[in-house]
């Protein structure tokens, strides 16, 4: 991949999905930096589709120039909703990513899959603030998760995962955004979380330009060459 400067290029805005953090995407940052491309990774608070896309189209706001938001799992419902909410998104990348319909809830788009595991292995969590929160069972984490990490990375991971409110899988999606924008998804064969059958039958629905990863739900952690590769074909689209 050429290292390669270009001023005009849109800021990728890198959303982290539920489980995890901004750290997930460190191979895909280290690989855009190389190649001369403009990249953050905020912190999503993990409360809940409405809540988060709020708290994100306020940073894209703040961010003033273009932007072409990436959104793993979860994530790919944050950027949907959050990007319908602001006019400087040029462009939006799923990976391994949910990019549900207006009025959908992820819950429901999960309940009838195939391919996904995950939900046996989530563990709730109820405090007297009558927040619930869902984590994933550790000891079930890279199966469900992360099938395709080194078992020791996977452990950390398990160890560091951030759980998210339960609204993120009862929150119903608002305007999305793939309805305008050209979109591009990167739909990881083994994936266990999301469900390999759901993401692609979202990003068919989407329009999406789609590439296939033999990957575990993880993969920009797994394989970030891939998924970095598919960003800047996407950025090398929608620059002008």
């Amino acid at each position: 991949m050429a290292a390669t400067s270009d001023t005009k290029s849109p800021t990728v805005v890198l959303v982290h999905g539920a489980f995890a953090d901004a750290s997930s995407w460190n191979g895909v940052i280290e690989r855009l930096q190389a190649a001369g491309r403009p990249v953050v990774a905020p912190a999503v608070p993990l409360r809940g589709v409405t809540s988060d896309s709020a708290y994100l189209a306020d940073l894209l706001g703040e961010l003033g120039g273009p932007v072409l938001a990436v959104g793993h799992s979860y994530g790919g419902a944050v950027i949907s909703n959050a990007a319908a909410k602001v006019d400087n998104v040029v462009g939006l990348v799923y990976v391994a990513a949910f990019s549900p319909e207006e009025g959908e809830t992820l819950g429901a788009a999960t309940a009838d899959s195939k391919d996904a595991v995950l939900g046996p292995a989530l563990v709730q969590h109820a405090y007297d603030d009558g927040i619930v929160e869902l984590s994933i069972d550790p000891a079930k984490f890279r199966e469900a998760f992360a099938a395709d990490v080194p078992a020791e990375q996977a452990a950390v991971m398990a160890a560091t995962q951030r759980p998210i409110g339960a609204a993120g899988f009862s929150d119903a999606s608002a305007a999305v955004a793939w309805k305008a924008l050209p979109s591009w998804a990167v739909v990881a064969t083994g994936d266990k979380a999301a469900g390999t059958d759901v993401t692609r039958s979202m990003a068919t629905r989407a329009g999406a330009k789609i590439t296939e990863v033999d990957a575990s739900h993880v993969v920009m952690v797994s394989q970030p060459e891939a998924v970095t590769d598919v960003i800047l074909e996407a950025l090398d689209a929608v620059t002008t």
